[in-house]
């Protein structure tokens, strides 16, 4: 990662009011405009790549990047993981949290640091905690960029079925099939215009073992009912006033590509950045592409928007 005035790129802690411990880096001069990257399921904050971070460190910001409850550092909710058939038939257990449990983790962090006002980016379930963040906390919210997430209607951005098998595998319970795991649904969600990098593949899903402080297989089970308790977001997401972007890839077979279609909708003015062969994955090719897009969005916060194709 390119080196940036007062980076950091060390684990800390905020202990929230609600008793969860959420861990996050902070990275950059603390005198720029604040970006905060929220990942997906199952994903801890070093999912975000170190080039990643570095390109948005460069292009000015100050980037902060937390691992959500139930996954990396952070605390490991003691309630029951909810059974496979409950994942796939959509019953929530009672004991469930939600996304707006989540997005009050991602403000409690900025309370933590003294940050009032923040650029949002989330990918995946990450998209659905800062849509969550930018609808219910509007005055915290600067800009807003959604990456291959959904508006949560059953309608859209649904799994392919081949996708769904996979994730209804017996979970890794060893860090070698967690790699293997990892390897394989990447592959097969990534798309078909950016084949994946295996051996960085197996180090990041690697890392990501080694820095659970839980059930890795738990918490992903604990993060789906999460969504899935939040249901339609659609009407919520209507009421979005920060400048928001809408990114995702045409070949995204974990969250179809629908489900980008109908974030763009449901929130008022919003551009949209489709990039052909890109899948569920942000590769090595499109750190620099996509953190431009990013930068520029938040660089011209107030414009209006509209829908741009890329080639």
């Amino acid at each position: 990662m390119p080196e940036a005035s007062g980076a950091e790129s060390v684990d800390r802690y905020a202990t929230l009011p609600s008793g969860m411990r959420i861990c996050f880096r902070d990275f950059g001069d603390k005198a720029d405009p604040a970006m905060l990257l929220i990942a997906g399921l199952g994903e801890d904050l070093t999912f975000w790549s170190d080039s990643f971070v570095g390109s948005l460190v460069t292009r000015g910001f100050r980037v902060v990047a937390i691992d959500n409850r139930d996954s990396g550092q952070s605390t490991f909710v003691a309630a029951p993981p909810p059974g496979l058939w409950r994942q796939l038939t959509g019953r929530p257990r009672g004991d469930a949290y939600a996304l707006a449990d989540m997005a009050q983790d991602a403000l409690g962090v900025l309370d933590h640091l003294g940050i009032s006002r923040v650029h949002l980016v989330g990918r995946s379930m990450g998209g659905m905690i800062a849509q969550t963040i930018a609808s219910t906390a509007p005055e915290r919210v600067l800009s807003l960029t959604s990456v291959y997430s959904t508006t949560g209607s059953k309608k859209v951005g649904q799994p392919a079925l081949s996708t769904i098998r996979l994730l209804a595998a017996p979970p890794a319970r060893t860090r070698t099939a967690a790699v293997r795991a990892h390897l394989r649904l990447t592959r097969h969600i990534a798309g078909t215009g950016y084949p994946i990098d295996d051996a960085a593949e197996a180090a990041l899903a690697a890392r990501g073992w080694d820095r659970s402080a839980g059930d890795p297989a738990a918490g992903v089970a604990r993060q789906i009912q999460a969504i899935q308790r939040s249901g339609d977001r659609t009407a919520q997401l209507n009421r979005i006033t920060a400048p928001t972007l809408v990114i995702n890839g045409d070949r995204d077979l974990l969250v179809d590509p629908s489900g980008g279609e109908a974030t763009l909708k449901a929130i008022r003015s919003a551009q949209h950045v489709v990039i052909p062969g890109m899948g569920h994955h942000l590769p090595e090719a499109l750190v620099d592409p996509v953190t431009q897009y990013i930068s520029q969005h938040a660089n011209r916060v107030g414009e209006g928007g509209s829908h741009v194709r890329i080639s």
